[in-house]
This record gives C-alpha cells, structure tokens and sequence, in this order.
C-alpha cells in the first residue's frame, strides 16, 4: 500500500471569512460572528476573549479610518493545529502605527492592545486589490 504524499494533517485547518459593510455596527457584528464561530471549533474560553477583544479594535479602526464609500470591511479567521489568526481588510492603503494615548484620550488604544496580548501581529499592503491587511496571531 503506497502512503499518500503530503500525509494528511492530524488536525485540518479551519478558517472563515465575513465581508461586513464600512458601518459602525459591522464591529458589533464581527464580534458576535466570531464568538459563534470560536463556540463551534470549541476554542478555548482565554483565546476567544482575547481574539474578541483584538478583533473588535481592528474592525473599529477599518471603520473610522478606511473612507471609502461603498467599501466593505472583510475579516477572516485561521484555526491550525496550535494557532489563531485573525486578518481584517479594508480600503485604505495607509498601514497603521500604534499611537501613544495619554491618560484622558478615549481612543488610541488599539493597537497598543494587539501589541501587548497577540503572539504576532502587522500590516502589509494587499498584494492583489486595493487597501491593506492587519493581522494578529494567538
């Protein structure tokens, strides 16, 4: 008997994509999407929350940042053997750069909050199509 050539992983990857539109309630909407998606794979409680949280911060970004009219804001999650990743695109080309908030600022967080709790994250241009990628692993 021949053994198959790549052997099959033990665990196959799982992965999804929503493509929500440029509104302030996509976020909401992403989060709850992933909180039902994360309960099916069975992920544990710890990376949900995080991921959730993670995930809410870059969705609020492509919403107050990517301007494009009649652009949708996709966001699309990898579950392999030992990892989490999270991707949201949107619109703008302009890469992100976490921000140093002071005290009494009301946003300017996020990033710094991908930075602290993501095993990885970045940003890169999209190589095909029009604005870019952030990412974060867990």
């Amino acid at each position: 008997m021949q053994t198959p050539w790549p052997p099959p992983p033990t665990t196959a990857p799982k992965d999804i994509e929503w493509r929500l539109p440029r509104h302030a309630r996509s976020v909401g909407r992403a989060r709850t999407l992933f909180r039902e998606q994360a309960a099916s794979w069975e992920l544990p409680q710890n990376v949900t929350d995080t991921a959730e949280l993670l995930l809410s911060e870059l969705m609020t970004n492509a919403y107050r940042h990517a301007k494009a009219p009649g652009r949708e804001i996709w966001a699309r999650c990898e579950v392999t053997e030992d990892r989490l990743r999270v991707t949201v695109t949107d619109a703008s080309e302009v890469l992100p750069v976490p921000a140093t908030a002071r005290p009494d600022d009301e946003s300017g967080r996020g990033l710094a909050l991908v930075a602290v709790l993501a095993a990885d994250w970045g940003a890169r241009r999209r190589a095909c199509g029009i604005g870019k990628e952030v990412w974060f692993e867990l």
